[in-house]
C-alpha cells in the first residue's frame, strides 16, 4: 500500500499527519476531522483501517476487489462510495475505481489504477481553508467533482478525431484503419456509457436522498456534479450519432462514386462500340463490300464514326455521365 497523505484537519487547517492504525475522537461539530488518501492496499492494510474506523466488512471487501460499478452504499452512519476513473493510454480509454469511506469525521479514499491523484486537488482545497472547514462532505464533493472532471478531456479528444474523420470522408474514401477506427471508438464509448449512467445516479442519490453524513447546504454542490456528468453524458450521445452517420455517409458516397464511375465506363463502351462495330464489319473480309471501290469510301466512313461519337459524347456531357 501507498499511503499518500493521511492528516488531521482542523477548521479547514492541516494540523498534523496521522498513522492509518491511529484512532483520534474529533470534535463532534465537524470541525475536526481525518482524510486518508492510499493507493492498491494489501487486505491486511485495509483491515486495519477497518478496525481503526469501523469499516463494514462488505465495503472493505469491495475496496480491496476494485471491480464495482459507481454506487452508494449506507452501512449505519458510514456512507461507503464507489467512482470510476478515466485516463487515455494510446487509443484506448482505460479505467480505474475509487472507494471512498466516509464517517462523521473522517473521509477514506482508496484508489485502483487512477492515473490522476488527489495531491492537487489536496492542495487546491488546503489553499482555501474555508471550504475544508466545512467538513467531510464537501471533501466528497470536491473528490467526486475531480473525478467527473478527468471525463470532459477524454471525450473531447474523441470529438476532435471524429471530426477529422468526418472531414475525411467528405474529401476521400475512408480507408480500412479507418473503419476499425470508427468500431473500436463505438465499443469505448459504449462502455463509457456504462459508467456514466450509474455516475449520475450516484451524484442524484447525493441531491435527493437524505444520507449520513451529509448536510442539506452541500445538496447544491453535488448537483453541480451531476450537471458535469449529464453534460458528458450528452457529449457521448452525440459522438455516437456522429460516428454512426460518419459510417453510414461514407458508404452512400462510396455508392454514389462507384455508380459515378460505372456510368462513365458505360458511356465509354457506348461511344467505342460505334468504331468498333464498323470496323468489325470491313473485317470480315467479303469480296463485295460497300465502298471498296469508292474513293471517299474510307474518309466518309470515318467522318461517321466521328459524327456518331461526337454525338454521343456530347450527350453524355449533357447527362453528366462524363
Amino acid at each position: 500500500m501507498t499511503v499518500i497523505a493521511a492528516y488531521l484537519y482542523r477548521n479547514g487547517q492541516r494540523v498534523r499527519p496521522v498513522a492509518i492504525d491511529e484512532r483520534i475522537d474529533c470534535a463532534p461539530d465537524k470541525s475536526e476531522f481525518i482524510w486518508i488518501g492510499i493507493a492498491d492496499p494489501t487486505k491486511d492494510e485495509m483491515q486495519i483501517l477497518a478496525r481503526t474506523y469501523g469499516l463494514h466488512p462488505l465495503a472493505v471487501e469491495d475496496a480491496i476487489n476494485a471491480n464495482q460499478l459507481p454506487k452508494v452504499d449506507i452501512y449505519g452512519d458510514q456512507l461507503f462510495v464507489v467512482a470510476r476513473t478515466a485516463h487515455v493510454e494510446g487509443d484506448a480509454i482505460c479505467y480505474g475505481e475509487t472507494a471512498l469511506f466516509v464517517g462523521h469525521s473522517h473521509i477514506i479514499s482508496v484508489r485502483h489504477g487512477s492515473a490522476r491523484a488527489h495531491l492537487a486537488l489536496r492542495e487546491e482545497l488546503e489553499a482555501v481553508p474555508s471550504r475544508l472547514a466545512q467538513g467531510v462532505d464537501y471533501v466528497l464533493h470536491a473528490i467526486l467533482d475531480f473525478i467527473v472532471d478527468g471525463y470532459l478531456p477524454i471525450i473531447e479528444g474523441i470529438e476532435e478525431e471524429v471530426l477529422e474523420m468526418e472531414q475525411q470522408m467528405i474529401d476521400h474514401f475512408l480507408r480500412r484503419e479507418d473503419i476499425t477506427r470508427i468500431f473500436s471508438l463505438r465499443r469505448q464509448l459504449i462502455r463509457f456509457q456504462r459508467i456514466l449512467l450509474p455516475m449520475q445516479e450516484v451524484a442524484t442519490k447525493f441531491v435527493k436522498m437524505d444520507l449520513p453524513c451529509i448536510d442539506p447546504e452541500a445538496r447544491p454542490y453535488f448537483s453541480d456534479v451531476r450537471d458535469h456528468v449529464r453534460r458528458v453524458q450528452t457529449m457521448v450521445d452525440d459522438l455516437r450519432e456522429i460516428l454512426n452517420s460518419v459510417f453510414e455517409s461514407s458508404n452512400l458516397l462510396e455508392q454514389q462514386r462507384t455508380g459515378d464511375i460505372t456510368r462513365q465506363l458505360a458511356a465509354w463502351a457506348a461511344i467505342l462500340a460505334v468504331p468498333t462495330a464498323i470496323a468489325g464489319i470491313y473485317g470480315m473480309n467479303f469480296e463485295h463490300m460497300p465502298e471498296l471501290k469508292s474513293v471517299y469510301g474510307y474518309p466518309v466512313v470515318l467522318g461517321v464514326i466521328g459524327v456518331v461519337c461526337t454525338l454521343l459524347y456530347t450527350r453524355f456531357k449533357k447527362l453528366k455521365w462524363l
